[in-house]
């Protein structure tokens, strides 16, 4: 540890800034406070967020003052360093158990960085003081996504209605994440390998395919980086087609959203099912809107879709799970953390850059169209996921599909995949 600060300091010396965070990210926990006070002042200023500076160097000053190490703690959270903020007011409850205010903080920090158990370990830790709102409603909800089902029923059982309407949307997704997580139960094992269990029961989306490389050695069904081709356009869109059939919906319309790579896919996915396409207008009902990847667009536009129209189905090809979209698609074709589309300029694996494909969009769809969207067989360690498993998943929980708003969910939950910076 002594040897990783020093580095970090060395960096931070040298004006590497992203450097200094990754290395001191593994040894944060283990790291005496006012080192990590000593580093996060300089740290801020080089970046100029003096209200993170300050509060570090009051800590310096204050090293046993809760108050100040809670300040410390939510400068570190509002910077998007929740991972410094950890130590920082876990010391802060230490000294002043009854603070709900460090208490919620440290709670925020842990599901920042994905420790949901941590967090509902914590809360259990000061149970007798917890109120209802919010404190056991983020007992329910970390319990939730640590993959603790049978904790969060129970404590959901006896959280009452909150007082203050600002909750009632809180209540209600947990509500139905549980709800989701009942049908989804019927037919899959929702344990820490269910990637399509789970990401329905927290977004109440579809996951259409999973990656068929990695799955034992870290990935669990997401993709890391991938090149993309119509073969795997097609698959991601024939999976829509057996959603729609399996649900019995029928939407009169495709949506063409305004991005190429959206347009491409929402035409192909037109001539699939026979509809025909008009521009996307928030508000836009018995419709199918087909995005290639949401994180491309333009963020206001895409908060449109954060409310279901009467009818509207929302299709995204290529879900980012490590930064998520600001809405959750109801049909998710894959998780990935980086893609490039096959249609656009990119980096080859020889390290060359791909020329942009200068076809019109209506040929690049009929590519799509034409291709048989054969599923890739990989390296034969990810779990079988035929047509068949796929709908009698659909078949089970259709009926709490479509419920409620598209609520972006910024965790990957109980089941963990690698990542790469």
């Amino acid at each position: 540890m002594i040897e990783e600060l020093e580095q970090a300091r060395q960096l931070l010396a040298e004006g590497d800034v992203p450097g200094t965070v990754r290395t001191l990210r593994p040894i944060a926990d283990h790291t005496p406070l006012h080192e990590l006070a000593a580093i996060a002042a300089p740290l801020a200023r080089a970046v100029d967020f003096e209200d993170l500076a300050a509060a570090a160097e009051a800590t310096l000053e204050l090293p046993s003052n809760a108050k100040a190490l809670t300040t410390f703690g939510y400068e570190c959270i509002e910077r998007g360093i929740s991972f410094l903020a950890i130590p920082v007011l876990r010391e802060a409850l230490r000294l002043d158990p009854a603070s709900t205010l460090a208490l919620n903080e440290l709670v925020t920090a842990f599901e920042d960085e994905y420790r949901h158990h941590e967090a509902v370990e914590t809360l259990l830790a000061h149970e007798a003081t917890l109120r209802p709102w919010p404190d056991r409603y983020l007992l329910i909800y970390n319990a939730i996504l640590s993959g603790d089902l049978d904790r969060a029923r129970a404590e959901f059982a006896t959280l009452p209605p909150p007082e203050d309407e600002r909750w009632l949307f809180a209540r209600d997704r947990v509500a139905r994440m549980l709800e989701r997580s009942d049908s989804a139960r019927t037919v899959t094992p929702l344990d820490r390998t269910d990637l399509r269990g789970w990401h329905f029961t927290l977004t109440g989306g579809y996951l259409g395919t999973l990656s068929p490389y990695g799955f034992t050695a870290g990935m669990t069904g997401r993709w890391a980086y991938l090149g993309d081709g119509p073969e795997l356009c097609r698959y991601s869109l024939n999976r829509v087609t057996l959603t729609l059939s399996a649900t019995g919906r029928e939407p009169r319309s495709v949506a063409l959203l305004p991005g190429r790579a959206d347009r491409v896919l929402g035409l192909a996915a037109a001539q699939l099912l026979g509809l025909p396409t008009l521009p996307y207008t928030p508000g836009a009902t018995d419709t199918l809107v087909v995005a290639y990847d949401l994180s491309e667009l333009d963020h206001d536009l895409v908060r449109t879709l954060d409310e279901r129209a009467d009818g509207q189905i929302l299709f995204e090809h290529a879900t980012c799970w490590t930064r998520p979209p600001a809405v959750s698609a109801d049909i998710t074709g894959l998780l990935v953390q980086r893609i490039n589309d096959p249609w656009s300029p990119g980096l080859r694996i020889d390290g060359a850059t791909a020329e942009p494909d200068t076809r019109s969009e209506d040929e690049l769809a009929a590519e799509i169209v034409r291709a048989e969207g054969t599923p890739d067989t990989g390296d034969g360690e990810t779990p079988p996921d035929s047509d068949g498993d796929f709908t009698a998943f659909i078949a089970a929980t259709r009926d709490t599909w479509l419920r409620g708003p598209r609520t972006r969910l910024n965790s990957p939950g109980p089941v963990r995949s690698s990542s790469f910076g």
